[in-house]
């Protein structure tokens, strides 16, 4: 029985490579040329010596390639081929661009190792003369009972290439990756490729109607990937301001925008005028001509974003229809980099307000060093990960983190109104678990879940963790929504994440409506705590538990003489994934506290001769601290008008506490009552009313924060 499969049995792939093996003349291209004489048949390649008009060129070749990636076999006779080394025995990478080799080279290895086809890949070959063959290649396991790789080369035509290149440019929303993309794809017309867009489309900003004035261009992209002469415009520089007159000529028109093309090197020359543009602009020393093309985003007027230039040698002038495609090519993709544009200005806006909301330095009592790293490294996915460290009126430290579902100026903006509310309501005395009461309240209006997934994100299932740290009693305040436990370090170095009760996310209304808990842990001098976000610890490779204890591990081995900015870096790069899923976020927090001697507390009772004996008291305290005459007087009314209000209005034990606090000296009485001081008018012979006024004149700021009994009522007073 035939052991040959059948056409119906055969896969594709095998039929295609099989075909080609057939394709490929037996022993090299040359054997193309002669008849075996025993009467094989030999596979010719026709190529007419000239193609009738209006009639295809070959533009298909073959390249057999042993394990070692050395060619065995090809058929790359078409005159399309022509200039390629292509020769039996020698390495099958050497036709390609240096910078390709490692991609492609995995690509050859992965199909030798899996037989899974790699198809229709955009490459380019080297000429022997050091110019480029665009192709699309296409590397396929050799049919049996050859081994190795057969590798179709198909010369991209041009109907075939706009339709590659266009496919090709618009895979990313990145500026400069959209431009480099399409100089590559240029470069199918000429030697050298260059993008040149306006200053205003790199940075994102928007460009509307016709250029007034002198234009500013930025080189954006330029093929293919050499040692350029000094002085030459290479990408991410400015063109000079008097070589922007070529281009410009294609931009500053009246009518529509077109292609101008100038033919040879001395026209050139004669248009810059020095040869100081002429080493800026013309990409070597041989005969050279070129075709400017803008880059016009229809509309009403039409809007030019830049120019791109094919410069190629003199010898090969432009046809009137290579023009017309690349004038296509050019139109078909202007869009793309607009969406680049945009990309980048809502990138702009993003990374703008991330920078807005991270960690300032810390201050006395408190050290603070935060990292933050998008999923992708050109930050295009940046989102809803924060971070932020701040201190409260009342000398204590809020330390946030949050994480919004998703990415993009949406994601982005849910999470700077989160982190502002959290902030203020933090300001203005709440409790963690009060604030988070608060934004979950704010996220259930904000959006629902069809909505906000429809816009790539969702504030619905935000997660949010908050902590206050209390320099003074030295302990931490902590409350979560849905976030991951913080990871604590004691000052004898044991780190482990701490026991925090779990919570469903922000507006989760699907679950319980539980209260959300409070977590309060000592925090002694020289602790650290950690704070991030999922992407830091999800590794698809191990469970999260395991990611969490790397990262305490990571974290237990900071020094407390380390710069801690450099630390979170280091703990980031240990910890990590190597293919993020998500964003990355580290806060780290050192806990440092008063010194004993900088604070005071007294704990009297609610008599009447409660306001004297807390001024005898802190009069005592404040001249053992040497301090001011006149800042002593302020603190003694002050805090002889909190508490002769505490008596008044509230009932239990009263508590005086003085802090001395970087500028400033900090006053806080407690007290057991849940009213709110308030500052309101008073008429000239009202009998009460002035003490809140007082205080107020003297500070610089007081408030109230609230606490499990009572209230406190906290005044600053400068020294």
């Amino acid at each position: 029985m035939d052991a040959t499969p059948s056409p119906s049995s055969s896969s594709p792939f095998d039929m295609v490579s099989s075909a080609l093996g057939q394709y490929i003349p037996r022993g090299g291209a040359a054997a193309a040329r002669g008849a075996d004489e025993q009467g094989e048949r030999a596979v010719r390649q026709y190529v007419p010596a000239d193609p009738a008009p209006g009639r295809q060129e070959q533009i298909l070749g073959a390249v057999n390639l042993d394990r070692d990636l050395r060619i065995t076999r090809c058929n790359l006779d078409a005159p399309v081929f022509a200039g390629l080394d292509a020769v039996t025995g020698s390495p099958f990478l050497d036709l390609l661009p240096p910078g390709d080799v490692p991609t492609v080279t995995r690509r050859l290895r992965q199909v030798l190792a899996t037989g899974e086809p790699h198809v229709a890949r955009v490459q380019r070959l080297r000429r022997g003369d050091g110019s480029e063959l665009v192709v699309s290649m296409s590397i396929l396991a050799a049919a049996a009972p050859q081994e190795g790789l057969t590798v179709s080369l198909i010369a991209m035509a041009r109907r075939l290439h706009l339709f590659a290149a266009e496919t090709a440019i618009g895979t990313s929303l990145d500026i400069g990756e959209t431009a480099q993309s399409l100089a590559e794809s240029l470069l199918a017309w000429g030697d050298v490729a260059a993008i040149d867009l306006d200053f205003a489309v790199w940075t994102g900003e928007g460009v509307t109607g016709q250029p007034q004035g002198r234009i500013r261009l930025r080189r954006a992209a330029l093929v293919p990937d050499r040692a350029w002469p000094d002085g030459y415009v290479t990408p991410g520089d400015d063109l000079p301001g008097d070589a922007s007159r070529l281009l410009s000529q294609a931009i500053r028109r009246d009518d529509a925008a077109q292609a101008i093309v100038i033919p040879d090197r001395e026209t050139i020359e004669r248009v810059l005028g020095t040869q100081r543009l002429v080493r800026a602009l013309v990409p070597g020393d041989r005969a050279a001509g070129v075709a400017c093309i803008p880059l016009v985003l229809d509309g009403a007027p039409p809007v030019v974003l830049g120019v791109a230039e094919v410069w190629r040698r003199a010898d090969r002038p432009f046809a009137n229809n290579e023009l017309l495609d690349l004038q296509e090519l050019v139109a078909r993709t202007s869009h793309h980099v607009d969406l680049a544009r945009q990309h980048q200005r809502e990138h702009t806006q993003v990374l703008a307000l991330q920078r807005r909301l991270l960690p300032r330095a810390g201050g006395d009592t408190i050290e603070t060093a935060s990292v933050y790293q998008p999923t992708t490294p050109d930050s295009a996915g940046v989102g809803g990960d924060w971070v932020n460290s701040f201190p409260l009126p009342d000398g204590r430290t809020a330390l946030v983190v949050g994480d919004v579902v998703g990415h993009g100026l949406g994601a982005a903006a849910t999470m700077g109104q989160l982190s502002m509310e959290a902030r203020a309501l933090l300001s203005a005395g709440l409790a963690p678990d009060e604030v988070l009461e608060h934004l979950d309240e704010t996220v259930s209006l904000l959006d629902d879940a069809e909505s906000g997934l429809a816009a790539g994100y969702s504030a619905l299932g935000s997660t949010c963790c908050i902590a206050v740290y209390d320099p003074v009693g030295h302990h931490v305040a902590l409350s979560s929504a849905g976030h991951l436990p913080p990871v604590l370090v004691p000052p004898d170095g044991t780190a482990a994440p701490l026991a925090v009760r779990t919570h469903p996310g922000l507006g989760a209304e699907f679950a319980l409506r539980e209260p959300f808990d409070v977590h309060a842990f000592a925090a002694p001098p020289g602790s650290l705590l950690a704070l991030y976000t999922d992407g830091l610890v999800e590794d698809p490779a191990v469970s999260i538990d395991e990611g969490i204890g790397r990262l305490a591990d990571a974290v237990s081995t900071v020094h407390p003489w380390d710069s801690l900015q450099q630390a979170a870096r280091r703990v980031v790069a240990a910890v990590a994934p190597v293919r993020r899923r998500d964003d990355v976020t580290l806060l780290l927090a050192r806990m440092i506290g008063y010194r004993k001697g900088d604070t005071a507390t007294w704990r009297l009772p609610a008599r009447d001769d409660a306001a004297a004996r807390a001024r005898t008291l802190v009069a005592a305290l404040l001249g053992q601290w040497r301090t001011r005459d006149d800042t002593r007087d302020n603190v003694l009314l002050v805090v002889s008008e909190l508490v002769a209000n505490a008596v008044r209005f509230a009932r239990g034990p009263i508590t005086v506490r003085l802090i001395r606090a970087g500028h400033g000296l900090l006053c806080e009485v407690g007290d057991t009552g849940n009213g709110r001081p308030r500052l309101g008018r008073t008429g000239l012979l009202d009998d009460g009313g002035r003490g809140l006024h007082v205080v107020h004149s003297l500070t610089t700021r007081w408030g109230v924060r609230w606490t499990d009994t009572g209230k406190v009522v906290w005044a600053a007073v400068a020294r």
